[in-house]
């Protein structure tokens, strides 16, 4: 106990207790520099669950919109020290919250400069901009017709001090900025950048056009990989590579699987599981032109047996992967394949 009160007044030194049961303590709790005058009462167990804070007008102006937290935060705290620990947390970040909405707004010429500086880089190159010219995203085109934006955070003191950029690149981008910079020389680094980066981002391309890209599923153009299916693996019902000509041209969904199927295959495999009727496996892969040997028949039939999970809705079909069991959909035409 006696170590607990010392931890006590050693964090919030003008904290007294008033009385010797200990049960009423005033004085300040000190943020960022400030302090402010509370006062809290305690129940005779001590327990703060069932304890009142009463605060001074101006700390209980910053703190408005915070009670819900602060009862909680009481409620669940074990003792005097570790609330008013809580209560100091919740306290600064109400404090910057107040300092952020209450912030004085730039200058005239901050707004002046911004607005000749836009129309020197061209209006249409301006995609977003905030009531406050505060937040500004900023389009350009690279060598091969792909559009990039740069998002600017601008200070108050701009352009003394250099804004915030934000781009979406698979490098880090730093600007070369002095008080005499401006929008369009962030604009020129910008453009140079976009050409150091056309040949990387030419590849990545052609990538997602002539390849089926398993993940990720909406690649941005900091992405540096991707997971592509191999359709080089053989169908992973009937573990043939072609068939009737076709190789492989459906994935599972699950991107951790990817597990290449012939569509026919896997047509044949779903339609099977919503049938009500038990079909041979001779005729479930009548198509296949290969014969498959009587083990590998009598080893998918139980196999297919044992699964009832899929349906048929329309011309969709629903049903598990044969491989990871995650769901897998098959869109078919309006005839069977």
């Amino acid at each position: 106990m006696e170590a607990a009160e010392a931890s006590l007044l050693r964090q919030f030194p003008l904290l007294l207790p008033q009385n010797r049961a200990k049960t009423v303590y005033e004085g300040f709790i000190t943020a960022q520099g400030r302090d402010f005058h509370l006062k809290i009462l305690l129940p005779e167990d001590l327990q703060l669950k069932n304890a009142r804070l009463l605060c001074s007008w101006k700390l209980r102006t910053i703190l408005c919109g915070y009670h819900q937290i602060i009862q909680q935060r009481m409620k669940h705290s074990p003792d005097l020290l570790s609330f008013m620990m809580e209560l100091k947390m919740v306290l600064e970040v109400a404090l910057k919250n107040k300092q952020e909405i209450h912030a004085l707004p730039p200058p005239p010429l901050f707004y002046s400069s911004l607005i000749e500086e836009i129309g020197i880089l061209g209006w249409d190159n301006l995609v977003y901009a905030d009531s406050c010219f505060s937040t500004i995203k900023l389009k350009a085109e690279d060598a091969s017709g792909r559009e990039h934006l740069i998002t600017l955070k601008l200070k108050a003191k701009y352009p003394v001090e250099s804004p915030d950029c934000f781009v979406d690149f698979p490098v880090s981008f730093s600007v070369s900025w002095t008080p005499q910079s401006s929008l369009i020389s962030i604009h020129s680094q910008f453009l140079a950048a976009l050409e150091s980066l056309k040949t990387f981002w030419d590849v990545m391309d052609e990538i997602d056009e002539k390849t089926w890209v398993l993940e990720p599923e909406k690649p941005t153009r900091s992405a540096t990989a991707r997971r592509i299916a191999d359709f080089s693996m053989d169908c992973g019902i009937c573990y043939a590579y072609q068939l009737d000509g076709a190789i492989p041209d459906q994935v599972c969904d699950y991107s951790q699987c990817g597990q290449p199927f012939h569509q026919i295959c896997l047509y044949e495999l779903l339609h099977y599981y919503t049938s009500s009727f038990q079909m041979s496996m001779c005729f479930i892969f009548s198509s296949c032109p290969e014969y498959i040997h009587g083990l590998l028949l009598t080893h998918k039939l139980m196999w297919l047996r044992g699964l009832q999970t899929s349906r048929q809705s329309f011309n969709i079909l629903f049903g598990e992967c044969p491989y990871c069991s995650k769901p897998i959909t098959l869109k078919m035409s309006g005839r069977k394949p």
